[in-house]
């Protein structure tokens, strides 16, 4: 699929809607909704792959080539055959169904982008934190900033050819999840792996949102 990179004033500024309500007013009208997701996670774990895979409209990329001290600076071991990385985000848009559009927002890996993730994630309904086997304590960074948010997130596993092959019991365990997180296995070049997956987000936040109002009204 052909990209663009960023221009600002083409990236909507995507309001934050109470998930309870998705697709349906009080009064059972249909109503349309936008709802901002953020795609993190490590270096090369394939967060401008998914976007792009599931984006109905030509994604936005902010790549640039990756240089021997970039390289240096932000350890690409375990994806060493990585050219290019994001430097300020990704965006893409996909239609769930009738009334209900996702806008998904990927962040950069390294850590000296981090700076960023607080606009990124402003507004956000929830999070997918994508994991590569290979090197997952990379993906500590985005999961401890979530949990610390209170952004319900879940954690995709990104299926790499040769990548360990771990359950979603053993990956949970090992970032030390909180219990109920969700954890799926996915192919983020696919359609399919990769709606299911923001499926499965929109759901979990949905339950996660609705169990937090009624708490505070109880």
């Amino acid at each position: 699929m052909p990209s663009e990179h960023i221009d600002g004033d083409k990236i909507p500024r995507t309001a934050h809607r109470a998930p309870e309500s998705v697709g349906r007013s009080m009064i059972g009208e249909d109503i349309a909704l936008t709802l901002k997701i953020v795609v993190a996670g490590g270096i090369g774990a394939g967060k401008t792959t998914l976007v792009g895979s599931v984006s109905e409209i030509r994604p936005l990329y902010s790549e640039e080539s990756l240089s021997e001290g970039g390289r240096c600076q932000d350890g690409t071991g375990g994806v060493e055959r990585k050219a290019t990385t994001t430097v300020a985000m990704d965006f893409g848009r996909i239609t769930i169904h009738s009334g209900l559009t996702l806008h998904l927002f990927g962040t950069p890996g390294q850590d000296r982008f981090r700076f960023l993730w607080d606009e990124l994630c402003e507004g956000a309904l929830a999070a997918i934190v994508l994991a590569d086997t290979r090197r997952l304590g990379d993906c500590f960074t985005a999961v401890d900033y979530f949990e610390r948010g209170r952004i319900p997130f879940v954690v995709a596993v990104n299926r790499f050819p040769g990548a360990p092959d771990h359950t979603e019991h053993d990956v949970a365990r090992a970032l030390d999840l909180d219990r109920g997180t969700p954890v799926v296995l996915c192919d983020a070049r696919d359609l399919a792996s990769g709606k299911e997956v923001l499926i499965r987000t929109v759901e979990y936040a949905a339950r996660m949102h609705t169990a937090r109002l009624l708490a505070s009204v109880g």
